[in-house]
């Protein structure tokens, strides 16, 4: 073979071989895609955009609770689990049929120990069949940090629940819905995550009994 004819026959393969990259890259691309595609639709489809909840959210979002915001994307918050007080598993699936405030807080956390008492208030005044405050503590370790935080700032209507594993947290995170603590989501009777506000709020305030009274009613209507 000359020179010259090994050197067409060595761009001949270059071009094949780009070729085959190319096409390669396309498949990989379009396997990704449908990946993707399939599990965004499998989301969409358990806990769809309800364009009436998320109105009655921002709509009553305002003065105390004004950082709270619809979700753009609802996602089925079901599977989020953790222990009661007694170390019994407990999901938010256990709670279906009740619209719930889920809040995430730790004892180090100071802006979560401020709002506390007033989830406690909030929980004694709405709390019931339609609706239910969900406090989640994630401090490593076993109960006795929350337990005596509970006992020092005598909140007596919020129950006791814990993930020392960090999952509920590391989950939300990597949902984008939060970096930090506190953060609270909306849920519906579903148990579909519609709401959420990344930062403290004045739960026991009108502006907060107002946002979780239209929250009720289109909780309910939507049953």
């Amino acid at each position: 073979m000359t020179v010259e004819n090994s050197l067409r026959f060595d761009k001949r393969l270059l071009a094949i071989a780009g070729l085959a990259l190319v096409f390669g890259i396309v498949a990989g691309v379009g396997v990704l895609y449908v990946t993707e595609s399939g599990s965004g639709n499998a989301v969409a489809s358990a806990c769809p955009l309800d364009e009436s909840f998320a109105a009655a959210v921002n709509d009553n979002a305002t003065g105390e609770v004004a950082a709270v915001r619809a979700l753009d994307e609802p996602f089925d918050a079901k599977t989020i689990a953790f222990k009661d007080e007694s170390g019994k598993e407990v999901s938010i699936a256990d709670f279906a049929g009740k619209n719930l405030l889920v809040n995430v807080w730790a004892t180090w956390c100071v802006p979560c120990r401020a709002e506390m008492p007033a989830l406690d208030a909030l929980e004694r005044q709405e709390g019931g069949a339609d609706f239910a405050v969900v406090p989640i503590n994630v401090d490593m370790g076993d109960l006795a940090k929350p337990k005596t935080f509970y006992t020092e700032t005598n909140l007596e209507s919020l129950p006791l629940y814990h993930d020392g594993s960090l999952a509920t947290f590391n989950d939300l995170k990597s949902k984008g819905v939060t970096l930090g603590l506190p953060v609270s989501l909306i849920v519906d009777p579903d148990g579909c995550a519609k709401g959420v506000i990344t930062g403290p709020a004045e739960w026991a305030s009108p502006d907060a009994i107002r946002l979780i009274e239209a929250v009720k009613r289109e909780g309910s209507a939507g049953a």
